[in-house]
């Protein structure tokens, strides 16, 4: 299924985005602009950000396509001596390719809904080759949208079964060409090989305000806590439980004569548009780690 009017909502210019990391240092901006201008690129974007504790220089450009004489594959060659001369970890994507979205469910859709929803009507513009969850409630819903839906069962006391679980699941991104894998409540801790495998590209959503109430039922954990807020979180997956860079976050006031079904309903609004939000900044290749900090230019 084709999102109606995507390419109604979907900007016509075409562009190339570069993101860069390096050791900080004097002329890095006009060595990147220089190379830029020199093959008459246009620049529609710029951000830049030094990290004062690990002296480190970000920095992200958004270039006209057309105002370019080559595709990004002779971008990439080209570049490269700059790059080298820096010490430059770097990336340069074309916005004519869209990422691949492979999320993961488990049995509550609010996540799932909002995402699926904002693809169909163009808001997020990436494509979502398949949909895997180790529950088969959200199937019809899933193939309602034309997303192909993937069982994986996990059995909870079978270790070896569960080990080929992960291993299925890690085939079936693989084989959609996922670029970010994306934990939509996917109530499942992801074995280590996996986060290490695809570091940087695994996005989950925690119900709180990380690093608050970490691990299983946050919600009750606050309530048990009595605070004042409670949120949520977007942030890379990472070895350690709910402890990877974080990419967003957002709270919602609350008070004494708030139940945990309650704290439960308005953090789910805030799940929604924190994970959309993360998301989007993640597609556009907004975000750039930092040890375990991100910088993400909005």
């Amino acid at each position: 299924m084709t999102p109606s009017n995507n390419t109604n909502n979907r900007s016509s210019e075409r562009r190339y985005t570069l993101t860069i990391s390096c050791p900080d240092r004097a002329g890095i901006i006009a060595a990147v602009s220089g190379f830029i201008a020199q093959h008459g690129g246009f620049i529609v974007e710029a951000s830049y950000h030094t990290d004062q504790e690990s002296q480190r220089f970000f920095m992200r450009q958004e270039i006209r396509a057309d105002s370019l004489p080559f595709d990004v594959s002779e971008f990439s060659s080209r570049f490269s001596g700059v790059a080298q001369t820096f010490g430059m970890t770097w990336q340069i994507s074309d916005s004519a390719r869209r990422k691949r979205l492979v999320l993961l469910v488990s049995k509550q859709d609010h996540c799932l809904d909002d995402l699926l929803y904002r693809w169909r009507s163009g808001e997020l513009q990436a494509d979502i080759p398949c949909v895997i969850s180790n529950h088969e409630d959200l199937r019809s819903f899933v193939e309602w949208h034309g997303i192909p839906f993937h069982y994986v069962n996990i059995p909870s006391n079978n270790e070896p079964a569960k080990v080929a679980a992960f291993a299925e699941i890690a085939r079936l991104y693989d084989t959609a060409c996922g670029d970010v894998m994306v934990l939509a409540r996917f109530m499942q801790i992801l074995p280590l090989d996996l986060c290490g495998r695809y570091a940087g590209r695994i996005i989950n959503i925690h119900h709180s305000f990380l690093p608050s109430f970490a691990g299983a039922r946050p919600y009750h954990q606050a309530f048990q806590r009595g605070v004042k807020l409670i949120g949520a979180t977007c942030h890379y997956a990472s070895a350690e439980l709910d402890a990877g860079p974080i990419i967003e976050q957002d709270t919602v006031r609350i008070d004494h004569g708030d139940s945990v079904v309650d704290m439960v309903r308005y953090g789910r609004d805030i799940e929604k548009t924190v994970l959309a939000r993360g998301l989007r900044y993640h597609v556009e290749d907004r975000v750039l780690i930092c040890g375990n900090k991100t910088i993400v230019f909005k």
